[in-house]
Parts: structure tokens; sequence; C-alpha cells
């Protein structure tokens, strides 16, 4: 377990480091000024802060995240509702999403990713056996999305929503929700997302989709972003043109340092650099799964602490097929990687908790009561 607990700690590290050195990399215009090195000393910064809440959390015993999860949600429910407040909520390119005190921003949306795997978590364990009794316990589970999605959609945000949402399918195929509710739940799914489609849409994101399709077509009619991106993977190869030595980045290839550092990765560091990034993030997925293999069948040590790895690979992969045009533009980071303080110390709290689930003792801090001890859901 130890072996495990430090190759795990060690490849977040690594990733991190990394992310410090593509962040700076990325930063650099065509016109050298002083925001380049602006960026590098707060990303720097929301590094040490991440580190710090990380080991935090990852010395606070396990049943702590149980019996706060109702109060971290709560929390993030409000905050999200601030944000929507106008006069409270910062306004950034038509969205609001952020609150701003000073020099200080917060991104309340990407609580949201703690918050809701954490409180399905225990939802899911703690209604073992009254899923059989209605319609409504079972939809009880749902409902800390069905509550938190919509705000998060309305800032707009598209992109977190529909992550979130598959965020919520992995808490419940993890926590062994029964297949009749998850037939019955995408039956009712199905037909609202596209009536959301068609009717709530804004014209930007309509046009994402579409590029999208277009790239596949004629790359030429591809969104700026996404030629950019295939350009700059392109012109890495197999080796790279070099740290710091990219061009797409200066001016060229939008949001390098945030949401397309991947493609800045390709360009410099060639495809070496690319699948590394890729080996590493699979061997962080795998050390976690070992991690957290010894946790009772379905507790709530392994349904939150699964969730919380699995949503962390899942991001970092849905920025890896954006990047490539795998998948349409949705505004997500490269965790651990990426410029951004809210989604670094959120992505390093979640490292943090997934070590103090995966140190929870069997019958102690993987459920709070003997009933609870083996909790499956059987139809």
């Amino acid at each position: 377990m130890s072996n495990d607990r430090n190759l795990f700690i060690s490849l977040a590290f690594v990733l991190l480091g990394f992310g410090v050195m593509m962040v700076h990399s990325a930063s650099i215009t065509s016109w050298p000024t002083e925001y380049e090195r602006v960026y590098l000393s707060r990303h720097l910064a929301f590094a040490f802060a991440g580190v710090v809440a990380a080991v935090i959390c990852s010395v606070i015993p396990g049943r702590f995240w149980y019996r706060m999860a109702p109060a971290i949600f709560i929390v993030t429910a409000i905050l999200l509702v601030l944000v929507a407040i106008p006069g409270i909520g910062s306004r950034v390119n038509g969205a609001r999403r952020w609150l701003r005190y000073g020099d200080l921003s917060l991104q309340p949306s990407e609580l949201a990713k703690i918050a809701i795997p954490l409180l399905m978590a225990r939802l899911l364990v703690t209604r073992h056996g009254k899923t059989r009794d209605s319609w409504w316990r079972a939809a009880c589970v749902i409902l800390p999305s069905a509550l938190i999605i919509p705000l998060v959609a309305i800032e707009p945000d598209l992109g977190t929503s529909v992550f979130l949402l598959a965020v919520t399918l992995v808490a419940l195929i993890v926590g062994a929700w029964p297949v009749r509710y998850f037939v019955g739940t995408m039956a009712c799914a199905v037909p609202a997302g596209v009536c959301f489609s068609l009717f709530m849409l804004k014209p930007y994101q309509l046009a994402r989709l579409t590029g999208f399709v277009d790239a596949w077509r004629d790359v030429s009619h591809a969104p700026w972003q996404v030629k950019q991106s295939l350009v700059s993977l392109g012109a890495g190869g197999i080796p790279g043109v070099g740290i710091g030595r990219g061009w797409q980045k200066l001016s060229y290839l939008p949001e390098a340092n945030t949401d397309f550092v991947f493609a800045v990765v390709g360009e410099e560091l060639g495809l070496i650099g690319t699948l590394g990034i890729v080996t590493l993030w699979c061997g962080l997925f795998l050390t976690g799964i070992r991690l957290l293999r010894n946790l009772p069948e379905r507790s709530f040590a392994l349904v939150a602490g699964t969730t919380l790895l699995a949503q962390l690979v899942l991001q970092a992969a849905i920025n890896v097929a954006v990047a490539t045009a795998m998948l349409p533009n949705n505004g997500l980071a490269l965790p651990l990687i990426s410029y951004g303080g809210s989604n670094l110390v959120t992505s390093m709290v979640c490292l943090g908790i997934i070590i103090s689930l995966s140190t929870a003792k069997p019958g102690i801090d993987t459920c709070w009561s003997p009933a609870l001890t083996h909790a499956t859901f059987t139809e």
C-alpha cells in the first residue's frame, strides 16, 4: 500500500512540475513583457496552495468526507447562486463564472467536481436497499447533479455541465445503481437534452458543434482554435522543436497556456512529449486504482475515491481529445498542467481526498454503521 501511495504521489508531482514548465513556455509571446513572469509566478503560487491543500486533505480521516459531504455541497450550491447575481459574479467574455475579491478569484463550478462525487457516494451507500421501494428514493441519488448542473449551465458553461453529467454517470456505475433506473433516467434525459440543444444553446455553442463536424469534413473550414492546434501538433513531429521554441503560441494558438497547452507540448516536445503525458496519466489512474483496491466493495470510500480519480483522468482525456479534434471545444483545462488557479487547486484537493480515502480502515472509515459494512445494490 505504501509503495502504491508513494508512486501515486510521485506521478502527481511529475505532472505538476511538467505543468509549471509548460505554463511558462506557453505564456511566452512574440513581444516579451513582464506578463510572462506574472503567469509563472501566479502559477507557482497556485501550485503551492494546491500542494498545501492536498497535504491537509490527505491526512484528514476518511470519515470526515462522509460527514462533510452535505455541507460541501450546500456551500458549492450557494456560491453558484451568488455567481449568477449581477454585481456579485464577474462577467468575462459574456459568461458569469467567477467570484472576485481584489486579486483573488474563484470559479465555483470547479468545486462542484468535489461536491457531486462526495454527496452522491454518500447517498448511494446510505440508501442501500431503499432504491427498490420507489422511484422517488432512487431519484434522490441523482438530486445533487440535478440541482448543480443547471446552475452551471446558466453561467453559461456547457462544457463543465456536460462533464459533470459524465461524472454523475461514473458515480452511479461505481456505486452499482440498478440498471432499470439507468434506463428510466435516460428515457427522460435524452428528450430533455434534445430540447435543450434546440432551444437553449447559444449561437457560439452551436458554432462549436458545427465546427467540430466541419473539421472532419474539411479541415480548412474548422474553427481557428482547432486548426491552429492541429498545426501545432503537426509542426512538432516526433522530437519537437524544443522547449520555448514553439511558434504557434506567439499569437496564433488561442488559450495556449490553458485549454490548448497540450498542443504546445506537441509542438515543442513532439510526439514523445504528448505520449509522455498520456503515459503519466495512465500511470496515475492505474496506481490510484491499486491504491483503492483493498477498500470494501461499494463502500463510501471506494465509490467517492474511484469517482474522483476517474473524473480527473476523464478531464485530461477530454482536453487531449479537444486538442486533437476528437471532441468539440468545451473549455475544460488539462488538470495539473494548464494555467488556472481554481482548476489546479481543485485537482490537487481531489488527489488529497483520494489518498485520505485510500487509508480508511475497513468497517471504521469506509462505512459509517455496521449495517453498511457490506452495502450492495441488488435487484
